[in-house]
């Protein structure tokens, strides 16, 4: 089943930060980025959204005491935009991803989808053209998030970042908002980067998939972390499983989703915020195996474009983002996905957007 949508769909803009740098960007579509958080917002009951101003007071100390190099630019754009809401949604990581990298007649791509509650995320997606010290990247990013979840270099690597399981202190349902809290406060004790900030760190500082590669295997890292790293060079290819001081880096079964690839005690696979209370950890295990396991079985080919893989499980109503990418071949192809009011599945919002180097 291709996704490609209508062509009367809305496009994703591209945006080139090359030379003005992403921080001025944000500050001059800081509407764009108000729009965003307000969207995101409807997500939340109304006494939650009551704590925005303590939320992002708790994320703005956090991400002060962090490694993070990029903190200026959360603080530029959260005083433009002027509402509560900006910091917290750049330290929130209530994500959940599908993805896969794979050679194709010689070239790896990375496919995935990206998962999150927060409504606006499709509808307001963009594609940044920025520059590091070692060349330019194209990253998928959204007005006013200074991290990077998905990115090509042209003729350097590609990256993702998926969100690691959780740890459990409890074993009931009913504990995991007592264990997402637990694991927060011991966050806020780590000084070291949030694992995003350094996603877009080492495409800024690293010029080849084995600097890439090292990087995020051994720089300490704020939260656990699932990367999936590919290069433009036969074998260049695999997926980083992080703790904030450890890794296991495999390069065959290079799909990931939000569990372990093998799971360990205490550690539990993600799961949606509906089913927070009510889906056991087996039930929360075997949703992120069902996706991995498809998505690895497509037999199509991503070269050939059209989103024939974006189909249920990988897609399901809380999809906002697939991606194609092969930085071999200089190719970046996104689209944007919402859920309405009513609807079971998501559906595409924007054209397809393919950048190409």
């Amino acid at each position: 089943m291709a996704v490609y949508p209508h062509p009367t769909l809305p496009p994703i803009p591209v945006v080139d930060v090359r030379d003005t740098g992403l921080m001025r960007h944000c500050v001059e579509t800081r509407d764009r980025a108000r729009t965003l958080r307000d969207d995101c917002m409807t997500f939340m009951p109304p006494a939650a959204r009551a704590l925005l101003p303590m939320m992002d007071r708790i994320t703005r100390t956090w991400l002060r005491r962090s490694g993070s190099p990029y903190v200026s630019e959360v603080e530029a754009i959260a005083d433009a935009a002027g509402v509560s809401g900006v910091w917290f949604l750049n330290g929130c990581y209530q994500w959940g991803c599908t993805t896969l990298a794979r050679e194709e007649a010689g070239h790896s791509w990375l496919a995935r989808t990206l998962d999150w509650p927060f409504p606006g995320l499709g509808r307001h997606l963009e594609v940044a053209r920025m520059r590091g010290d070692v060349g330019h990247f194209d990253n998928v990013t959204w007005p006013g998030f200074v991290g990077c979840l998905t990115a090509s270099a042209p003729g350097r690597f590609a990256a993702t970042i998926n969100q690691a399981p959780m740890w459990r202190r409890t074993k009931h349902p009913w504990g995991r908002p007592y264990d997402m809290m637990a694991n927060a406060l011991s966050t806020w004790r780590i000084r070291s980067i949030p694992p995003d900030h350094l996603l877009r760190q080492i495409f800024e500082t690293c010029g080849t998939y084995v600097e890439a590669r090292r990087q995020l295997e051994t720089t300490s890292i704020a939260r656990p972390a699932i990367y999936t790293l590919i290069g433009c060079r036969r074998g260049e290819a695999c997926v980083i499983e992080r703790m904030s001081d450890g890794f296991q880096t495999r390069e065959t079964d290079t799909g990931a989703a939000n569990d372990w690839l093998k799971s360990a005690p205490r550690w539990e696979a993600r799961i949606s915020a509906q089913a927070i209370f009510t889906r056991s950890a087996a039930e929360a295990a075997d949703n992120s195996r069902t996706r991995r396991m498809h998505l690895a079985a497509f037999a199509g080919e991503f070269a050939r474009g059209g989103f024939g893989w974006v189909t249920p499980p990988v897609l399901n109503p809380y999809t906002r983002v697939a991606v194609e990418m092969c930085p071999a071949r200089g190719v970046l192809r996104v689209v944007g996905f919402e859920t309405d009011a009513g609807e079971d599945a998501a559906r595409p919002v924007t054209r397809v957007c393919e950048v190409t180097s």
